[in-house]
Protein backbone atom coordinates (compact mmCIF):
# COMPACT_ATOMS: atom_id res chain seq x y z
CA UNK A 1 0.00 0.00 0.00
CA UNK A 2 1.38 3.39 -0.98
CA UNK A 3 1.44 6.14 1.61
CA UNK A 4 0.91 9.67 0.41
CA UNK A 5 2.57 12.66 2.02
CA UNK A 6 0.36 14.54 4.41
CA UNK A 7 0.30 18.11 5.57
CA UNK A 8 0.72 16.67 9.05
CA UNK A 9 4.08 15.00 8.33
CA UNK A 10 6.22 18.03 9.19
CA UNK A 11 4.34 18.90 12.41
CA UNK A 12 4.40 15.24 13.41
CA UNK A 13 8.17 15.10 12.94
CA UNK A 14 8.55 18.27 15.00
CA UNK A 15 6.41 16.73 17.74
CA UNK A 16 8.54 13.57 17.70
CA UNK A 17 11.59 15.76 18.26
CA UNK A 18 10.07 17.94 20.98
CA UNK A 19 7.72 15.64 22.88
CA UNK A 20 10.20 13.92 25.20
CA UNK A 21 12.09 17.13 26.11
CA UNK A 22 8.76 18.85 26.78
CA UNK A 23 7.56 15.90 28.84
CA UNK A 24 10.83 15.85 30.78
CA UNK A 25 10.68 19.60 31.39
CA UNK A 26 7.05 19.64 32.47
CA UNK A 27 7.59 16.68 34.81
CA UNK A 28 10.61 18.48 36.24
CA UNK A 29 8.66 21.71 36.79
CA UNK A 30 5.87 19.80 38.57
CA UNK A 31 8.41 18.10 40.84
CA UNK A 32 10.19 21.36 41.67
CA UNK A 33 6.87 23.11 42.31
CA UNK A 34 5.35 20.40 44.51
CA UNK A 35 8.66 19.89 46.31
CA UNK A 36 9.03 23.61 46.97
CA UNK A 37 5.57 23.66 48.53
CA UNK A 38 6.68 20.91 50.91
CA UNK A 39 9.98 22.64 51.73
CA UNK A 40 8.25 25.95 52.50
CA UNK A 41 5.58 24.27 54.61
CA UNK A 42 2.76 25.42 52.34
CA UNK A 43 1.77 22.11 50.77
CA UNK A 44 -1.87 21.10 51.11
CA UNK A 45 -0.85 17.42 51.29
CA UNK A 46 1.31 17.55 54.42
CA UNK A 47 -1.31 15.80 56.58
CA UNK A 48 -1.96 13.18 53.91
CA UNK A 49 1.75 12.41 53.67
CA UNK A 50 2.19 12.42 57.45
CA UNK A 51 -0.73 10.04 58.02
CA UNK A 52 0.52 7.69 55.31
CA UNK A 53 3.80 7.16 57.17
CA UNK A 54 2.75 7.73 60.80
CA UNK A 55 5.88 6.04 62.20
CA UNK A 56 8.07 8.88 60.84
CA UNK A 57 8.39 12.42 62.15
CA UNK A 58 5.90 14.32 59.93
CA UNK A 59 7.77 17.62 59.75
CA UNK A 60 11.11 16.05 58.94
CA UNK A 61 9.64 13.58 56.45
CA UNK A 62 7.63 16.16 54.52
CA UNK A 63 10.66 18.47 54.39
CA UNK A 64 12.98 15.65 53.24
CA UNK A 65 10.44 14.51 50.65
CA UNK A 66 10.19 18.08 49.36
CA UNK A 67 13.96 18.41 49.08
CA UNK A 68 14.17 15.13 47.16
CA UNK A 69 11.40 16.28 44.82
CA UNK A 70 13.15 19.60 44.15
CA UNK A 71 16.44 17.84 43.39
CA UNK A 72 14.75 15.30 41.10
CA UNK A 73 12.85 18.10 39.36
CA UNK A 74 15.97 20.15 38.73
CA UNK A 75 17.78 17.07 37.43
CA UNK A 76 14.91 16.42 35.01
CA UNK A 77 14.87 20.02 33.78
CA UNK A 78 18.64 20.15 33.18
CA UNK A 79 18.83 16.60 31.83
CA UNK A 80 21.21 15.18 34.44
CA UNK A 81 21.53 11.35 34.46
CA UNK A 82 18.03 11.03 33.09
CA UNK A 83 17.65 7.26 33.21
CA UNK A 84 18.56 7.13 36.91
CA UNK A 85 16.61 10.24 37.82
CA UNK A 86 13.55 9.03 35.92
CA UNK A 87 13.83 5.67 37.70
CA UNK A 88 13.85 7.48 41.06
CA UNK A 89 10.87 9.56 39.96
CA UNK A 90 8.96 6.40 39.03
CA UNK A 91 9.82 4.74 42.36
CA UNK A 92 8.84 7.88 44.29
CA UNK A 93 5.51 8.08 42.47
CA UNK A 94 4.86 4.38 42.99
CA UNK A 95 5.27 5.02 46.71
CA UNK A 96 2.34 7.42 46.65
CA UNK A 97 0.05 4.43 46.12
CA UNK A 98 0.74 3.36 49.70
CA UNK A 99 -1.88 5.95 50.63
CA UNK A 100 -4.51 3.71 49.05
CA UNK A 101 -3.45 0.87 51.37
CA UNK A 102 -2.67 2.77 54.58
CA UNK A 103 -5.57 5.24 54.35
CA UNK A 104 -8.31 3.68 52.23
CA UNK A 105 -10.97 5.73 54.02
CA UNK A 106 -9.56 8.95 52.56
CA UNK A 107 -9.06 7.49 49.08
CA UNK A 108 -12.31 5.61 48.44
CA UNK A 109 -15.94 6.55 48.90
CA UNK A 110 -17.72 4.08 51.18
CA UNK A 111 -14.76 1.71 50.88
CA UNK A 112 -15.44 1.08 47.19
CA UNK A 113 -12.15 1.16 45.22
CA UNK A 114 -14.04 2.17 42.07
CA UNK A 115 -15.40 5.31 43.75
CA UNK A 116 -12.44 7.58 44.33
CA UNK A 117 -12.47 10.60 46.59
CA UNK A 118 -10.59 13.74 45.59
CA UNK A 119 -7.57 12.33 47.45
CA UNK A 120 -7.95 9.02 45.63
CA UNK A 121 -8.00 10.82 42.29
CA UNK A 122 -4.93 12.82 43.36
CA UNK A 123 -3.06 9.54 43.98
CA UNK A 124 -4.34 7.55 40.99
CA UNK A 125 -3.43 10.29 38.51
CA UNK A 126 0.16 9.45 39.37
CA UNK A 127 -0.20 6.55 36.93
CA UNK A 128 0.13 9.17 34.19
CA UNK A 129 3.20 10.70 35.82
CA UNK A 130 4.75 7.23 36.24
CA UNK A 131 4.21 6.61 32.54
CA UNK A 132 5.83 9.97 31.77
CA UNK A 133 8.82 8.97 33.87
CA UNK A 134 9.07 5.64 32.04
CA UNK A 135 8.92 7.44 28.68
CA UNK A 136 11.72 9.80 29.73
CA UNK A 137 13.77 6.88 31.04
CA UNK A 138 13.35 4.85 27.85
CA UNK A 139 14.13 7.80 25.57
CA UNK A 140 17.47 8.54 27.21
CA UNK A 141 19.89 6.35 25.28
CA UNK A 142 23.24 5.53 26.86
CA UNK A 143 26.15 7.69 25.75
CA UNK A 144 27.72 4.85 23.76
CA UNK A 145 24.50 4.43 21.75
CA UNK A 146 24.33 8.17 20.99
CA UNK A 147 28.01 8.16 20.02
CA UNK A 148 27.50 5.17 17.72
CA UNK A 149 24.54 6.88 16.05
CA UNK A 150 26.58 10.05 15.56
CA UNK A 151 29.39 8.03 13.96
CA UNK A 152 26.96 6.35 11.57
CA UNK A 153 25.41 9.72 10.69
CA UNK A 154 28.84 11.20 9.84
CA UNK A 155 29.60 8.44 7.31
Amino acid sequence: MTEFPSRLDAPAQLLRTLSIPLLRGSLGVVFVWFGALKVTGTTPVADLVAHTVPWLDPGAFVLALGLVEVVLGIALVVGFRLRWVALLVVLHLAGTFSTLVVQPSVAFQTGNPLLLTMTGEFVVKNLVLITAGLAVMSADAPVRQRTARAEVARR
